[in-house]
């Protein structure tokens, strides 16, 4: 018994059923589309009434501001994208991060000759909060974080390393590539490091350990002491905790900004 071959008709039949399911499926993604467009838009609007009402909690404090921008991160909403427009007239947060930006500037200009480029995010809450003065609006790491962020942007050489639980953030424009942030991590705990301690803990070969502390060296971010027991040791300024004591005057400040 012969099997009958499919017509040209049925062919023809079962383009246009495809067809129709193709069209049916676009017309629900449409409208899928329009639906999810539409509950955005109303977000938005919801978003900026809440924005309106709470503008001075999101302003004074870090906590709700932290929280707030998070609420608009959900929806694709960057109130710091500009210095202009509805975020920046009613919250003035656009503002708010760019002021903060320049006193991180002015605070990593001053200590670079100390650290060599490298501060740890406590010591740079620490030192901003000191030059803000008592009566000026209140800031967090989360808003130090924010504005090195926008730095970064302008391709002005800051930088964001994890360290442990915190960061180290960068302030000069130096190639720092994964090896170099490992060993500012093994360092971290002591304030520094021998190569050594590389060798047996990340298993490298000594003449790569040599090459990532030297490069650190010559940009000076470390700082070599030959007298140390055993082996050299090669410090970490920005990890010094003895450090942190010591205060940036207003006349350090001014002469570091060229």
């Amino acid at each position: 018994m012969h099997r009958r071959g499919v017509g040209a008709g049925a062919i023809a039949k079962k383009k246009l059923a495809e067809a129709k399911y193709k069209e049916r499926g676009t017309v629900l993604a449409e409208d899928q589309l329009a639906q999810m467009s539409k509950q955005l838009d109303m977000f938005k609007t919801n978003l900026e009434e809440f924005a309106s009402k709470h503008k001075q909690e999101i302003r004074k404090n870090p906590e709700f501001r932290v929280q707030f921008q998070d609420m608009c991160a959900t929806i694709g909403v960057d109130p710091l994208a500009s210095g202009k427009g509805f975020w920046s007239e009613m919250l003035g947060v656009g503002d708010f991060y760019y002021e903060l930006g320049v006193q991180i500037i002015e605070v990593c200009l001053a200590l670079k000759h100390r650290n060599g480029g490298l501060i740890t995010l406590e010591e740079l809450h620490q030192q901003v909060l000191k030059g803000r003065g008592k009566f000026a609006q209140e800031v967090s790491q989360d808003d130090l974080l924010r504005a090195i962020k926008k730095l970064k942007v302008l391709g002005s050489g800051f930088g964001i390393i994890p360290v442990g639980g915190t960061y180290l953030i960068q302030s000069v424009p130096a190639e720092l590539n994964m090896d170099h942030t490992v060993v500012l991590q093994l360092a971290e705990k002591k304030g520094y490091v021998t190569v050594g301690e590389i060798k047996s803990s990340l298993k490298w070969e000594v003449e790569r350990a040599k090459q990532i502390l030297e490069h650190l060296l010559k940009e000076g971010m470390a700082w070599l002491d030959t007298q140390a027991p055993g082996e050299p040791q090669y410090w970490l300024p920005a990890l010094f905790t003895e450090l942190y004591s010591q205060e940036i005057t207003p006349e350090e400040a001014k002469e570091a900004i060229p």
